[in-house]
């Protein structure tokens, strides 16, 4: 499902509004060598003023809680690899 601005204004602060998993690969999110093809679990979080950002860790080893708060931001390029959403909502991508 895409994610309109409209939708998005809907979500309150500080939630989870989407996650999902992929692939530890260069055609995925390539956090690293040796763990090529693991998965990996990516939450997206609506913060405070309107921003949000996705997070992602290692698929066995954290909850979607815990890696909405320890997990690694990923870049605007890579968050595209996990989120379809419209201009509007994407320029509120906090990097």
């Amino acid at each position: 499902m895409k994610i309109t601005n409209e939708i998005f204004e809907k979500i309150d602060d500080e939630n989870i509004f989407a996650s999902g998993v992929i692939e530890n690969s260069p055609e995925g999110i390539y956090m690293t060598n040796n763990k090529q093809g693991s998965l990996l679990l990516w939450v997206a979080v609506k913060g405070y003023g309107g921003f949000w950002a996705i997070y992602v860790s290692w698929f066995n080893m954290v909850s979607i809680e815990s890696c909405s708060r320890i997990g690694d931001k990923l870049t605007p390029e890579l968050a595209k690899k996990c989120i379809d959403c419209d201009d509007k909502v994407f320029k509120k991508y906090r990097s």
